[in-house]
C-alpha cells in the first residue's frame, strides 16, 4: 500500500495553468468545447472524461475557496459578495452545460464500454442528475445557496459577556464544564437568551428556505422536498422507512443508556435534579479538562497523536499545516461549526473549526482530521467525480478516527486519570449524540412532508419530537422558551437539509470498526483505508463491506453495538 502525504496538485492539460475563474465570459468557452467535441473512439471518450474532470476540479476548488474565505470572516462584505457572485452569476450558467454533458455521455454508444466497477456508481449518479435537472430550478438553487449562508452571518455575530469579557457562544460553552453550578446556569441562560434574540430572524430565514426548497421539488415532479432531497443526495441504498426504523431503534436501545449516563452524572455531582447546565460539569474540586490553550498547540498535539496512531495520518496533518489549510480557533465574526472541505484540484483539504480549549474541541479536531485522511486517500482517483463519496462513508471516516485515536490522547491528557476521564466523556458522547440525531432527522421529515405548516404547528411538533428523545432524568422544566427554538442552533437544517442521519449511520459503522480495532489494530486500519481510498466508486453497502462492516441500522444490529459501547464504558469505572 503506497502511502504518501506529499499530495500533488492535478496537472492541468485542458485549461491553461494560469487560468483563474473571474467571470462567466472567460469560463464558458471550455464548456462549449466539451459539449461540441466529437466522440468517435474509446480513447476520445477517455480524454473527454478527463477534461471534464479537470474542469470540475477547478470550478469546485474556486467555489470552495470563496465559501471558506466567507466563513472565516462573516464581517467582510467583499468576501460575501465574491461567494454570492459565484453562486448567482457563474454557478447557474454552468448547470445547463452540465446537463448537456451528462446527456452527451449517456446517449453516446461508447458509454456502454465503461464497464469497470468504478463506473457503475458514476453513471448511476449521472442518470440521477439528468432525471432531476429542471431549467426553472436553476435560479431557485442559486437563491438557496446564497440564502443558506445567511445562517452563518447571523450566528457568527452572536456573543455573550461572562465575567466582564466578551466570548463567542462556542467559547462561552467551556464555562458549562465549570464546577461552579451558579456560573454554569448563568452562562447557559446567557447563551440561550442570546440565541432567542435572533429567533424571529432565523424563523423567517427558514421560511424562505422551506418555500424555495418545496418549489424545487414540485418543479422536479416530486410531491415534497424530502423525497426530492433523498434522490439528490443519492440515497439509493436506504429509504425514509429505514430512517423511521432508526428513530425507533434509538428510542428503544439508546435512550435508556443515555438516561443511565445522566443518572450516574446526577449521583456523581450530588444533585437532587440534573439540569441542562449540569450535563458537561465535573464535581466540585475537579477541574474541567484543559487539553490545549491555543490553535497552534492543538495542531501540534493532533499531529503527534495521529503520528502515533499511524505515521501517514500525522504526515497528512503536517502537510495541511504547511499549506495553511487549518483555521481552528473561535473568534468574533467567524461562522459557527466545523468542517473539512476537500479541494479537488490541489488535493489537500481545509479544516475549519471554532476551538476554545475544551475536550469537545479534541473530538472535533480528530473528527475533521479523519475527513482529511479520506481526502488524501481518495485524491489519486482518476476522475473528480470518483472522489465524491457518499456522506455516510465520509462520516465513518471521521467518527472512526475519534475512536481509533483515543489511546493516543496522551498528547492532550498527561495523567492516567485525565485520560480515563477523556475516554469516558468520548464514549458517553458516542451514545448521547444518537437522540439528537434522531430528533433533528425526524423533525426534518415532518417539516418537508408538511410544507404549509404555520409557526405554531412547527413549534408544537418540535416540542413533541424533542421531548420524545429527551432522557427522563434531565429536568428541563421552566426552560421551555429556550428549548422551543433549539433546532435553530443546528446549522445543517439551514445549510444542508437532511444531512444529519448520516452521523447516526456512520456512528454505527465507527463503532463496528472500533470493535475490529480492539481485536486487531492493523487489520482494522487496513479495512478503514481500503474503504476510504475507493472514494465514491462503490455503492454504500460495498464500501461498508470493504471496511469489514454490515450496512445495517436495524434495531437488532443497533442493540448489539450499544451493548459493546456500554461494556467499554463499564471498564472505565
Amino acid at each position: 500500500m503506497n502511502l504518501d502525504a506529499n499530495i500533488q496538485p492535478q496537472e492541468r492539460q485542458f485549461l491553461p495553468k494560469e487560468f483563474r475563474i473571474t467571470d462567466w465570459t472567460t469560463l464558458e468557452p471550455y464548456f462549449e468545447a466539451l459539449t461540441g467535441r466529437t466522440l468517435s473512439t474509446k480513447e476520445d471518450l477517455d480524454q473527454w472524461l478527463r477534461d471534464i474532470s479537470e474542469l470540475e476540479a477547478v470550478v469546485s476548488e474556486e467555489a470552495c475557496w470563496r465559501q471558506i474565505n466567507m466563513t472565516r470572516d462573516t464581517t467582510d462584505t467583499a468576501l460575501a459578495e465574491s461567494f454570492n457572485f459565484f453562486m448567482t452569476e457563474i454557478q447557474p450558467k454552468m448547470q445547463p452545460y452540465a446537463d448537456l454533458l451528462n446527456r452527451k455521455l449517456i446517449e453516446s454508444p461508447l458509454s456502454k464500454e465503461l464497464t469497470a466497477p468504478e463506473f457503475f456508481t458514476y453513471l448511476r449518479n449521472v442518470k440521477k442528475n439528468i432525471d432531476l435537472f429542471r431549467k426553472e430550478n436553476i435560479p431557485l438553487q442559486a437563491e438557496l445557496a446564497v440564502a443558506a449562508q445567511q445562517f452563518g452571518m447571523i450566528a457568527g455575530k452572536m456573543t455573550v459577556t461572562v465575567n466582564g469579557q466578551e466570548f463567542t457562544l462556542q467559547q462561552a460553552a467551556k464555562f458549562l464544564e465549570n464546577p461552579d453550578r451558579a456560573l454554569r446556569e448563568e452562562v447557559y441562560r446567557k447563551i440561550n437568551e442570546r440565541r432567542l434574540q435572533d429567533k424571529d430572524a432565523l424563523n423567517d430565514l427558514f421560511d424562505t428556505l422551506l418555500k424555495k426548497r418545496h418549489q424545487v421539488a414540485l418543479n422536479a415532479g416530486y410531491k415534497n422536498y424530502r423525497d426530492y432531497r433523498f434522490a439528490e443526495l443519492g440515497r439509493f441504498d436506504y429509504t425514509k422507512e429505514d430512517c423511521f426504523q432508526f428513530h425507533e431503534a434509538v428510542k428503544q436501545h439508546v435512550l435508556p443508556l443515555v438516561d443511565e449516563i445522566y443518572r450516574q452524572k446526577k449521583a456523581k455531582l450530588g444533585l437532587d435534579t440534573l439540569r441542562p447546565w449540569d450535563v458537561d460539569a465535573q464535581p466540585a474540586g475537579i477541574e474541567p479538562l484543559h487539553p490545549f490553550k491555543t490553535g497552534n498547540e492543538l495542531v501540534e498535539k493532533a499531529i503527534r497523536c495521529f503520528t502515533d496512531l499511524k505515521p501517514f495520518f500525522g504526515d497528512c496533518l503536517k502537510k495541511m499545516n504547511e499549506m495553511g489549510r487549518l483555521d481552528l480557533e473561535s473568534r468574533k465574526g467567524k461562522a459557527p461549526g466545523g468542517y473539512n472541505c476537500p479541494l479537488a484540484e490541489t488535493g489537500a483539504p481545509f479544516i475549519f473549526m471554532n476551538a476554545a480549549g475544551t475536550m469537545d474541541d479534541v473530538t472535533t479536531m480528530v473528527h475533521e482530521g479523519g475527513h482529511a485522511i479520506h481526502s488524501f486517500l481518495a485524491h489519486p482517483l482518476r476522475l473528480t467525480a470518483f472522489k465524491e463519496y457518499p456522506t455516510e462513508i465520509a462520516e465513518v471516516a471521521s467518527m472512526s478516527m475519534e475512536l481509533f485515536s483515543m489511546e493516543y490522547w496522551t498528547e492532550f491528557f498527561k495523567t492516567p486519570e485525565e485520560l480515563k476521564r477523556a475516554h469516558q466523556q468520548q464514549l458517553e458522547r458516542v451514545l448521547t449524540i444518537f437522540p439528537w440525531i434522531a430528533t433533528i432527522d425526524k423533525f426534518q421529515h415532518w417539516i418537508y412532508e408538511n410544507p404549509g405548516h404555520s409557526h405554531a404547528e412547527r413549534l408544537v411538533t418540535w416540542q413533541s419530537i424533542l421531548q420524545e428523545f429527551t432522557p427522563e432524568t434531565l429536568n428541563t422544566s421552566g426552560l421551555e422558551h429556550y428549548r422551543d427554538y433549539s433546532w435553530q442552533r443546528q446549522l445543517h437544517v439551514f445549510e444542508v437539509p437532511f444531512y444529519y442521519i448520516e452521523y447516526g449511520i456512520a456512528q454505527l459503522g465507527a463503532i463496528g470498526l472500533w470493535q475490529q480495532y480492539k481485536k486487531d489494530k492493523e487489520q482494522a486500519l487496513m479495512h478503514y483505508m481500503d474503504a476510504l481510498r475507493l472514494g465514491g466508486t462503490r455503492t454504500l453497502p460495498q464500501l461498508f463491506e470493504t471496511a469489514g462492516l454490515k450496512f445495517d441500522f436495524s434495531p437488532a444490529h443497533i442493540k448489539g453495538l450499544m451493548a459493546f459501547v456500554k461494556e467499554e464504558l463499564e471498564k472505565l469505572k
